[in-house]
């Protein structure tokens, strides 16, 4: 069987990917939160507005599994108020510090270290990867997980080499010009906080008609 060029470089793309570890969940059962603010995102990407993109994410997938969670815009407004506007210095507070403020039973703080489209002969990788971390009221880290995640724009096989060819680089070049990140990371969320390994525990306000059995 022939392999192509472009077969080639799909198989590195798209290589082995490392199993995530089950991690403990005593000390996030002991904790036992009720509720989850949600603190400015940590930005190590070049794109400013991704912060923002990825904070408006997050609150459906927490809520999903059972928990409150505080609006992450009036928990912004309510913080810059505060004289904290950047998420690295959110993330320098502690959290019994944060969580007193709200009134909240836990802190969930998320870094991104990835959100970019990378342009490689007749594709173009589309990558996001976060960092999360939650810390109880009393200071405690009780869940901490990390996801990467990555998008390749799919061709169809025409049956013409040529026109195959075209079709991956119209593909390739209109996704670099314009990346649609939120998909991948409302994939990562739900992966994280719902269906992953170490997703949260059913929290108290999931109907019961949700729970697993």
């Amino acid at each position: 069987m022939r392999i192509t060029p472009l077969a080639l470089i799909l198989a590195v793309l798209t290589g082995c990917v490392a199993q995530p570890v089950r991690q403990d969940m005593s000390a996030f059962q002991a904790a036992a939160p009720r509720s989850i603010l949600v603190v400015p995102i940590i930005n190590k990407s070049l794109d400013v507005d991704a912060p923002n993109y990825v904070l408006a994410a997050m609150p459906i997938p927490i809520s999903d599994k059972g928990y409150y969670v505080f609006p992450v815009n009036t928990t912004k407004y309510v913080l810059e108020q505060e004289g904290y506007y950047e998420g690295e210095r959110v993330h320098q507070l502690p959290a019994s510090e944060l969580a007193k403020l709200f009134g909240a039973d836990a802190v969930l703080y998320v870094s991104i270290n990835r959100w970019d489209a990378q342009y490689a002969l007749i594709t173009t990788t589309v990558t996001v990867e976060f960092d999360y971390r939650m810390v109880s009221k009393d200071g405690t880290e009780i869940w901490k997980e990390s996801k990467r995640m990555q998008y390749q724009p799919q061709n169809n096989n025409s049956g013409s080499p040529l026109a195959t060819l075209i079709v991956a680089v119209v593909n390739a070049a209109v996704t670099r010009a314009a990346p649609n990140y939120m998909p991948l990371t409302r994939q990562a969320n739900k992966e994280v906080f719902v269906s992953g390994v170490n997703a949260l525990p059913d929290g108290p306000y999931l109907p019961a008609s949700a729970k697993k059995q």
